[in-house]
């Protein structure tokens, strides 16, 4: 079935070969591009099909070699090694042909909020922020703060923050849920293990194309902006809160100087927000059958516990775990993330079929 699609692919390939050829789609500028690009996309997909027939040759001639007593081991080593390339390009091809969520390539907003465990719980939430733009800048990505609440000892009862860069929804949107931490607090005479835990939410960062806002439904209210503990850290109203009449949704601004710039940035929020309860929707729709394996990203959802004193992650999605925690508390996530990819990417692949 796999080579069935895969000479359908390729048959249209060289069909797009010719078409750029003919004299009447060099001259149409239009139907050039069109072909261009579709050809392009086709591109990788086609070379690994090459590659994959090359290998099964490849195979066929070194089985054929095997009743040569002199060359049996030396071609049964070869096999094993062809087939080990084989595996590999067939799994490369199954992830080339899932569809490609359209929204992968958007910026990313993500809200951090401490849950159950009250100060502990707050130094959670801060230690998963840290670890995002720990990790986003690994990643060549850039990071906006849109607003936090900080708390006393260096937590957060909420953090919310931007992640620009291609692809960036598509790295980080697995993140969305309920993270839980087992670790003895330092406030903890006893030694206790405690259980607290952190809410994030991923959003795609909305454009004013995607997604339309009046702005007569709009109530926005300014105040000062204000430091930790309340200290008045601006004496002009500069900070923006804006409340969306239609949902009830209310975002807010204090991180920049300038009015302008806060009102910009709690836009951009409630954009997301508003485009992701209308994707929420279409999602819906799409998945009544079969919800996609690694999860919806609702933050109602424990999708992952970090077990301190073990030194252990687990992500109860796919029952993947690691013990690294120290390391992956400084932005060494890349396991997780691609583990979750790779089985979204199966999950997708069965589905089609």
């Amino acid at each position: 079935m796999l080579l069935d699609k895969l000479a359908k692919i390729e048959a249209r390939y060289l069909e797009l070969q010719e078409l750029l050829s003919r004299k009447e789609v060099i001259e149409d500028r239009e139907k050039l591009q069109k072909f261009g690009k579709e050809m392009k996309d086709l591109e990788e997909l086609v070379f690994c099909l090459r590659e994959y027939k090359k290998i099964d040759n490849d195979i066929d001639d070194a089985r054929n070699l095997l009743t040569d007593p002199e060359m049996e081991e030396m071609a049964k080593a070869e096999i094993k090694n062809l087939e080990e390339k084989k595996q590999t390009t067939t799994a490369k091809i199954e992830m080339m042909l899932v569809p490609k969520d359209p929204l992968d390539d958007k910026n990313t907003i993500m809200e951090i909020r401490a849950g159950t465990g009250g100060d502990e719980a707050a130094l959670f939430a801060g230690e998963l922020m840290r670890m995002y733009l720990r990790y986003a800048e690994k990643k060549g990505f850039k990071t906006e703060i849109i607003e936090e609440n900080p708390t006393g000892l260096g937590g957060y009862k909420e953090v919310i923050f931007s992640i620009i860069g291609k692809n960036a929804y598509g790295t980080f949107k697995y993140e969305g849920g309920t993270h839980r931490v087992q670790r003895v607090p330092k406030t903890e005479a006893g030694g206790r293990i405690h259980t607290s835990a952190a809410t994030v939410a991923v959003l795609p960062e909305a454009e004013d194309v995607d997604i339309h806002i009046d702005e007569k439904e709009l109530r926005v209210d300014t105040y000062r902006a204000g430091g930790p503990g309340g200290q008045n850290v601006n004496k002009v109203s500069s900070a923006i809160r804006i409340t969306h009449l239609p949902s009830g949704i209310v975002v807010a601004c204090q991180e920049e100087r300038s009015q302008h710039q806060n009102r910009a940035k709690a836009m951009k929020l409630l954009r997301a927000k508003l485009f992701d309860i209308a994707e929420e929707k279409e999602r819906s729709k799409r998945e009544t059958a079969r919800r996609i394996m690694v999860g919806s990203g609702d933050r109602s959802e424990k999708i992952r516990t970090y077990n301190f004193p073990q030194g252990r992650i687990t992500d109860h999605r796919i029952g993947f775990t690691v013990y690294q925690l120290p390391e992956f508390m400084e932005g060494n996530i890349d396991s997780v993330i691609e583990a979750l990819k790779t089985a979204d990417r199966i999950a997708k692949l069965e589905k089609a079929e």
